[in-house]
């Protein structure tokens, strides 16, 4: 029999646990478990004896106090000390959301300019670098402010747009797909979404045989990028950021799950989604600590379960 005082036991139990789990997912799994997530694979037709390293430093969403300097500056050093040949940001570097702070410009891009990598730093912007433009909000169109930031410290932004590298005399490109949601008309949902991507551009850069690597923000493109892309690379779900034993309530994408987080293998081509770093909407993450992404690319396997480094 449930008797009162066992009844007020129980709630006492519920109440201090669910202050435990706000704790931990406001305080301790966003600041304190940050960690490097490792994959390794060779994709079809990648060419014999190429090796390549990526980092991915994905949703940042830098504010106070939720990603402040110090912060981001820990990032950066984490970032550098991964020794990778390119260093690649798919987007969302600040947030439009309430109870945020913006950080001066001029401080996180002095921070971000300091990122190191011998092929490179490359960004392409994200949907919240869109929406913080009213600007480009109401011409319909870029340059926004956030580009220009980080064009200003030396990152190659790209919007529909490639690039070819080369490694010890092996080429390969970096590609950069527009951002698919940067308008949402005066944030009401009766207008429809009109992004910036152009897909079949961005292929028509590409002028040679050598491999492709792709940047996009959100993974919904991924279904109509073919198997000529060796990987894709994608931001923007935050993995769910809440999401208790694996189970992920809410992912923002139209394909739900399927593109949440993870490398993803659908027809012999390669996504991985990173979790990112930030938090959006609300400073909480709960199973999806932030991490740096680091991808060895032709170093053996054909795909991989994510190896993670110790937390930092």
């Amino acid at each position: 029999m449930l008797t009162r005082r066992h009844f007020l036991r129980l709630l006492a139990g519920l109440a201090a646990a669910g202050a435990a789990t706000s704790f931990y997912g406001v305080v301790i799994e966003p600041y304190y478990r940050m960690r490097v997530t490792r994959y390794a694979l060779t994709p079809r037709n990648w060419p014999a004896g190429m090796s390549l390293r990526l980092a991915v430093v994905a949703e940042l969403h830098i504010c106070d106090p939720w990603m402040n300097l110090g912060r981001l500056e820990k990032i950066v050093a984490m970032t550098n000390s991964i020794s990778a040949d390119c260093i690649l940001l798919p987007g969302d570097f600040v947030g439009t959301h309430k109870f945020q702070t913006p950080v001066p410009p001029s401080l996180w891009s002095r921070a971000l300019a300091k990122l190191s990598a011998p092929l490179g730093v490359h960004a392409v912007l994200g949907n919240h670098d869109w929406w913080s433009d009213r600007e480009a909000m109401q011409r319909g169109g870029g340059p926004t402010w956030v580009g220009k930031t980080l064009e200003d410290a030396g990152i190659k932004l790209f919007e529909n747009d490639a690039l070819r590298l080369e490694k010890n005399g092996l080429p390969f490109w970096i590609t950069g797909l527009g951002d698919q949601i940067a308008f949402v008309p005066v944030r009401s949902w009766r207008h429809p979404v009109r992004g910036v991507d152009d897909l079949p551009a961005t292929m028509a850069k590409i002028t040679d045989t050598a491999p492709v690597i792709m940047m996009i923000h959100e993974p919904d493109a991924f279904p109509d990028i073919s198997s000529r892309v060796a990987l894709t690379i994608s931001g923007h779900t935050h993995g769910g950021q809440v999401a208790p034993f694996g189970w992920r309530p809410i992912v923002p994408s139209r394909y739900r799950r399927r593109y949440a987080y993870d490398h993803i293998v659908e027809d012999n081509r390669h996504l991985i989604v990173s979790g990112g770093l930030g938090c959006s909407v609300l400073p909480v993450r709960i199973g999806v600590p932030p991490e740096i992404v680091v991808i060895d690319i032709g170093h053996g396997g054909l795909a991989s379960s994510p190896l993670l480094d110790s937390p930092a």
